[in-house]
């Protein structure tokens, strides 16, 4: 009779996985973001006990903006194309496009 084979080996413990998935990963960085957040917010808390509120001051400046009355000059011709496009193709108003992009050219 032939020998008795030697049992199989027991098989290895299946190591753990190493992460919970990626939404673990996601949850553990919105986490530290908020962690982070209210860490700054705190900070900025205290900075402002100690050297009083800050104030911000916003100035709006038009500087090189172009002037009211240019638009104006080429309203008519923006009337006619638009006009044009509401009743017909594009290709039939090229005239009134040209003829807008003259004006503006100009102005």
């Amino acid at each position: 009779a032939p020998a008795a084979a030697a049992p199989a080996p027991a098989p290895a413990a299946a190591a753990p996985a190493a992460g919970g998935g990626m939404m673990s990963g996601l949850m553990g960085s919105m986490m530290s973001g908020m962690a982070t957040g209210v860490g700054m917010s705190v900070a900025n808390r205290a900075v402002d006990a100690v050297m009083g509120p800050r104030q911000t001051e916003v100035v709006h400046r038009h500087e090189g903006a172009p002037a009211a009355a240019a638009p104006a000059a080429c309203q008519l011709q923006q009337d006619q194309l638009n006009q044009c496009m509401q009743t017909k193709d594009a290709a039939s108003c090229q005239f009134y496009l040209d003829a807008l992009k003259a004006c503006q050219q100009t102005a």
